[in-house]
C-alpha cells in the first residue's frame, strides 16, 4: 500500500502512540483526522496499522473491559456505552464482556452497594433502596443484577 508523506508522517505519529498505549482504531481514526489527513487517507493508514498490529480492537476491547471492571469499577451497561462511542464493533464488545466472571461482577457490585450503603441518608427505606438504585445504574450496572444484590443487602441490616 502506498502512502504519501502525509500520511508516512502520520502512520510514524500514530505507530509511536500505539506503541506506548492500547488504542481502537475509532480513537485513532479521530486523531488523524485532527492531524489533517482526509478521512480516507485516514482509512488507509488505520489498515496499516491494523495489519502491522499496532492497532487490535479485540486487545483494545478486552483490556478496556478488564479495567474499568477492575479499576473504575463499571457495569457492563456504563462499559458497553464507552466502547460504542469508541466505534468498536459490537460483537467484539460482547466478546470482551464475556470474560467477566459472573460470581465476581456480583460480588463487585455487592461491595460498592454496602460501601455506599454507609454513607447514604435517607429518612425511609424506600429513599434509601432508590438511592442505591440510582447510585449502581450510574456505575452502569443492570437491574437485573441490582434488585438481587439489594434485596440481600437490605435484609442484612
Amino acid at each position: 500500500m502506498e502512502l504519501n508523506q502525509q500520511q508516512t508522517d502520520a502512520w510514524h505519529r500514530a505507530a509511536a502512540l500505539c506503541s506506548r498505549a492500547e488504542k481502537c482504531s475509532g480513537d485513532m481514526l479521530r486523531k488523524l483526522m485532527e492531524w489533517g489527513l482526509a478521512e480516507d487517507e485516514a482509512a488507509r493508514v488505520i489498515d496499516l496499522l491494523v495489519e502491522e498490529k499496532y492497532i487490535d480492537d479485540e486487545r483494545y476491547a478486552r483490556s478496556f473491559v478488564k479495567d474499568k471492571f477492575r479499576f473504575n469499577k463499571w457495569g457492563r451497561v456504563k462499559i458497553i456505552y464507552q466502547l460504542r462511542a469508541k466505534q468498536v464493533h459490537a460483537g467484539i464488545i460482547e466478546s470482551a464482556l464475556e470474560e467477566i466472571d459472573e460470581d465476581v461482577y456480583r460480588e463487585r457490585l455487592t461491595d460498592l452497594l454496602r460501601e455506599k450503603n454507609k454513607s447514604v441518608k435517607a429518612a425511609t427505606d424506600y429513599d434509601r433502596k432508590a438511592k442505591l438504585i440510582r447510585f449502581a445504574q450510574g456505575r452502569g450496572f443492570e437491574l437485573d443484577s441490582i434488585y438481587p444484590v439489594l434485596d440481600s443487602l437490605l435484609k442484612e441490616c
